[in-house]
C-alpha cells in the first residue's frame, strides 16, 4: 500500500518549486564592523533628508543604527501620513540622494547656536533632544549643504558610499515620543543596509524565515497555547493540551537532571508581605516592574517578582553550618512582572512567567566546583534540546559595588577558573557585572544562526548580607554565606518560544506532543489500530488514532500538524501483522513489523534520537 500525493496547482499540473535560498554568506554586525555601523548611520539620515524632501512639513526626532539596520521617527503633517506605498517614493528619493555623493560633514556650534537654527526651522522635538544633551560642544552632521541633523556620529565620508542595492525600507510602526504613551505618537520607518546587494538578499532569507518560524504563529496552527487579551489581558499564558503536555515532560526532564547533580525541589508562595520585598531592596529599586500591592487583613502583600527571597527565607528557617554546605535548592518558580502592553511579545515577554530558578549556598573557597558544576549541568541540558553553540560573557566588578574586594577577586577568579577548565572561550565585560556580583551569560544559537540569552549564573554579595544570612565556621564563629544564583532556560515560556522557532514545529520525536499517529483505511481495522496504539502507550509513546476523514485528509492533516510518525493502517496491513510507515524525517518507509515500530519509538524517545 503506498498512499504517496502530489501537490497540484492551476490545471491539475504539479505546483511550482519554491526558488532556492539566496547563497549564505558572513553577515557583519555593527560590533565587528565600524564600517557597516557608519553606512547605517548614514542611511538613517539620507531617509531622513528624503522624507523631508518630499513631505516639506514633516518634523524629524531621532534615527538610530540598530541590530539590523535602522529607523527614524517622524511627526507627519496632518494631511500627509506616512503609508506603505510612501515607502517606494522615500527609497527613490534616497537613491537620488546617494547618487549626489553629499559629503557627510561634521560642525560644531555652541548651545546657543544650535537652538537659534533650530527654531528657524521649527522643530520643538529637536529642541527637547538638545535639552538632553549635556556634553558640550554640540555636534551636527550637514548632508552637503542641502539638510542637517543633531549627531554624535560616525558616518561615511559621502552618500555615494551607500550601495543602493544594499539598502531597503522595510516597515512602518508607531512610536510613542520618549517611549512615553502620554507623549505624542510618531511614525517610524525600519530600514536595512548591509555592505553588498548579497548580504542583504540573505539577511532578508533569514527574515523570512524567522517569519515562518515565528512561535506566535506556530503556537496557534499547532494548538500549542495562547494569549487571551480579551479575556485575561496581556502577557499571561494559556497552556493547550499539547503545549502543557510538551511542557510536563520539559519541566519532569529538568527535574531529573537536577536530582541526578544532587539539586532538592522547593515549592513557595506566589505572594508575600511587602516587608519582605522590602528587606530585598525590590520594592526600593524595582518597584516599577512590580504589580501594584494588595490589602489582606489589614497588611500588605505582593506577587511575586523573583524567587530568590523565598528561598533565602527556606535557609534562614534553621541554623546552618558549614558542614551543610553547599545546598542546591532548585524551583519553577512562577512570578509576576509589570511590562507595557506595547512591549510585550508572545513567549518571550509576558507579565507571568515560570523561572527555571536555582540557588546555591556555599563558601567561598566552594565557588569555583559549584559554577564548573552549573556549567557541566547547564551544557547537558542545553544539548539534549539540539543547542550546542554558546557565545559567553564574564561580567566583572562595576565601579559602584557592594562587597569586600576579597570576596569579589575569589568569586570572579572562581569563575575564570571554572570557565577555564571547562574549555570554553569567553568575552570578559570588564565592569558589567551586577552591583553585587559577578556573572556568567550565556547565549545558544539557534538553527538560523540567531543568539537568544538564556543561561545565566550570578553571584550575590547583597542578599545574604540584606537578610543577615549566616552559618557556623569549624571555628564555631558566624560567617556569611556565598550565594549563587542560576538558570539555565531563563523562563519556560521564553524557553519554548525560542524551541518552537528553533525547530520551525517539527520537534523531534522525544519532545513531539503525539510522537506517533495511525490512520485506519477502514472502520474494519479500528479493533487491531486500538492494539496497536495500547502496545505504544504501554511502551512510553505519546500515540493519536485517527478518524472520522478520507485518508488523504487525515494524512495532509498529520502534515500540518508536524506528527514525526505516521502509520497507514488497512486491511492487508491488519492481516500481515505490518504498519505502512511515513516520517517527517524520511518520507515513505514501507511495510513494518507493529513490534519492530514500536522498538524504534520507544528507542527514540527513550535516547532522544531518530526513529
Amino acid at each position: 500500500q503506498k498512499h504517496n500525493q502530489q501537490q497540484k496547482g492551476k490545471g491539475g499540473r504539479a505546483a511550482a518549486a519554491p526558488p532556492p535560498p539566496p547563497p549564505a554568506v558572513a553577515l557583519p554586525t555593527n560590533a565587528s564592523s565600524e564600517r557597516l555601523l557608519r553606512l547605517r548611520h548614514t542611511s538613517s539620515h539620507v531617509m531622513a533628508m528624503a522624507v523631508q524632501k518630499l513631505f516639506p512639513g514633516a518634523q524629524v526626532t531621532i534615527g538610530p543604527w540598530i541590530d539590523q539596520g535602522f529607523y527614524y521617527d517622524f511627526k507627519m503633517p496632518d494631511d500627509a501620513p506616512l503609508t506603505p506605498m510612501a515607502l517606494k517614493r522615500i527609497k527613490k528619493q534616497m537613491d537620488k540622494i546617494i547618487r549626489k555623493k553629499l559629503p557627510l560633514v561634521r560642525e560644531e556650534v555652541s548651545r546657543e547656536e544650535a537652538r537659534r537654527r533650530i527654531e528657524a526651522l521649527d522643530e520643538p522635538y529637536k529642541l527637547e533632544i538638545l535639552d538632553a544633551i549635556k556634553e558640550e560642544p554640540i555636534t551636527i552632521y550637514h548632508c552637503g549643504d542641502e539638510w542637517w541633523d543633531l549627531c554624535a556620529g560616525p558616518h561615511v565620508e559621502h552618500t555615494g558610499e551607500l550601495n543602493p542595492k544594499a539598502i531597503e525600507l522595510e516597515s512602518l510602526a508607531g512610536a510613542y515620543w520618549r517611549g512615553d504613551e502620554t507623549r505624542d505618537m510618531l511614525d517610524r520607518i525600519y530600514g536595512t543596509a548591509w555592505e553588498t546587494p548579497e548580504q542583504l538578499a540573505y539577511a532578508k532569507h533569514l527574515k523570512e524565515e524567522a517569519a515562518r518560524r515565528d512561535h506566535r504563529t506556530l503556537g496557534k496552527a499547532l494548538d500549542l497555547f495562547s494569549i487571551q487579551q480579551e479575556a485575561a489581558g496581556g502577557g499571561l499564558v494559556f497552556w493547550h493540551p499539547k503545549g502543557a503536555l510538551m511542557r510536563h515532560h520539559i519541566e519532569d526532564y529538568w527535574k531529573a537532571q537536577h536530582f541526578a547533580d544532587g539539586y532538592e525541589l522547593v515549592y513557595t508562595p506566589h505572594v508575600a508581605k511587602l516587608d519582605m520585598w522590602k528587606t530585598s531592596g525590590h520594592f526600593d529599586f524595582y518597584a516599577e516592574n512590580m504589580f501594584d500591592q494588595m490589602q489582606i487583613e489589614d497588611e500588605t502583600y505582593q506577587l511575586r517578582p523573583m524567587n530568590c527571597p523565598f528561598h533565602v527565607s527556606i535557609y534562614k528557617a534553621q541554623p546552618r553550618s558549614y558542614r551543610d554546605l553547599p545546598m542546591r535548592w532548585a524551583e519553577l518558580g512562577t512570578v509576576y512582572r509589570y511590562e507595557k502592553s506595547g512591549t510585550m511579545h508572545g513567549l518571550f515577554r509576558v507579565r507571568g512567567f515560570t523561572q527555571d530558578d536555582a540557588h546555591i549556598f556555599c563558601l567561598p573557597d566552594q565557588i569555583e566546583d559549584e559554577i564548573l558544576r552549573v556549567l557541566n549541568l547547564t551544557e547537558r541540558i542545553l544539548s539534549n534540546f539540539g543547542f550546542n553553540k554558546y557565545e559567553i560573557n564574564l561580567s566583572t566588578r562595576p565601579e559602584k559595588s557592594v562587597g569586600e574586594d576579597e570576596i569579589w577577586d575569589k568569586a570572579t577568579e572562581g569563575l575564570r577558573g571554572a570557565l577555564g577548565k571547562k574549555g570554553w572561550d569567553y568575552v570578559v565585560d570588564e565592569g558589567g557585572g551586577a552591583f553585587y556580583g559577578p556573572k556568567i551569560d550565556l547565549k545558544i544559537q539557534d538553527a538560523i544562526g540567531r543568539k537568544w540569552q538564556c543561561s545565566t549564573i550570578q553571584l550575590d554579595f547583597n542578599l545574604p548580607s540584606r537578610f543577615d544570612m549566616s552559618y557556623v565556621d569549624n571555628a564555631s564563629e558566624k560567617q556569611r554565606p556565598i550565594m549563587i544564583h542560576r538558570a539555565i532556560f531563563g523562563s519556560l515560556e521564553r524557553f519554548f518560544g525560542i524551541l518552537v522557532e528553533n525547530y520551525a514545529g517539527d520537534f523531534p520525536i522525544w519532545m513531539a506532543p503525539t510522537q506517533c499517529r495511525l490512520l485506519p483505511v477502514t472502520d474494519a481495522v479500528a479493533p487491531y489500530v486500538e492494539e496497536v496504539a495500547d502496545k505504544m502507550r504501554a511502551r512510553g509513546v505519546r500515540v493519536e488514532v485517527g478518524g472520522g476523514d478520507r485518508l488523504g485528509k487525515m494524512i495532509r492533516k498529520a502534515e500540518l500538524e508536524k506528527v514525526p510518525v505516521v502509520c497507514v493502517v488497512g486491511v492487508r496491513d491488519m492481516e500481515s501483522g505490518v504498519l505502512s510507515v511515513r516520517t517527517r524525517a524520511d518520507g515513505e518507509l514501507g511495510e513494518l513489523v507493529v513490534d519492530e515500530v514500536v522498538d524504534r519509538l520507544a528507542s527514540a524517545v527513550e535516547s532522544k534520537g531518530a526513529f
